[in-house]
């Protein structure tokens, strides 16, 4: 059952609790729970940056509209195609926090707000070798921790254009004509899936 209480920790703990207590729903989510377990153990907080270039901790907002069948999706620079919004931990150890930043900063959107403040989807995404500001950045692991965030449809948005061409809402069901990544597809649709249960949840309570 999904549940949106917010676990009381110690800051530093904030990422380990999140990956702890976290439930996943199928067999990949368990297989990549375990395998950034491992690594958190291997590593330990140096997993939460960019020093560990194989794999390290990342933070995504799927940002969606109050009824939950939209999302605003940015056209990335590096992927070129349009996707959600999100970043490194870069050493902070409050996942959802990340996840807000890096989605006020990349739709230029001035109000976020958590459905829930635990983690929606946990998934090790593969990221191919690219160049970023002129360095060659080989392929690695991403260990990321989802949110759901939500916004108003009619609030102002514009481009980061380091990192985007375009930020736009797209239905959750037309996402086959934006995005040309099926793996994330099935993401996104997974943690709409779960938003959506998870609202139901709360209307019966």
């Amino acid at each position: 059952m999904l549940r949106h209480v917010l676990y009381r920790y110690e800051k530093k703990d904030y990422y380990r609790e999140a990956i702890k207590n976290y439930s996943p729903i199928n067999e990949q989510e368990a297989s990549d729970k375990a395998m950034i377990e491992d690594l958190i153990k291997q590593y330990g907080d140096k997993i939460l940056t960019r020093d560990v270039d194989i794999a390290h901790l990342t933070s995504s907002g799927l940002i969606l509209n109050q009824s939950l069948d939209k999302i605003l999706m940015v056209h990335h620079n590096i992927y070129n195609t349009w996707a959600w919004t999100g970043g490194h931990a870069d050493a902070d150890t409050d996942l959802l926090a990340v996840a807000i930043r890096e989605g006020l900063e990349e739709t230029g959107i001035d109000v976020l707000k958590p459905l829930t403040e635990l983690p929606l989807s946990i998934d090790v995404l593969t990221v191919n070798g690219h160049y970023k500001r002129g360095k060659y950045v080989s392929a690695h692991l991403h260990l990321n921790l989802s949110y759901v965030l939500i916004a108003s449809e009619s609030s102002a948005h514009q481009i980061k254009p380091d990192e985007n061409s375009g930020v736009m809402w797209v239905s959750v069901d037309a996402l086959e004509q934006y995005s040309n990544e099926p793996i994330m597809i099935e993401v996104y649709r997974k943690i709409v899936n779960r938003a959506r249960a998870l609202r139901i949840e709360d209307l019966n309570k």
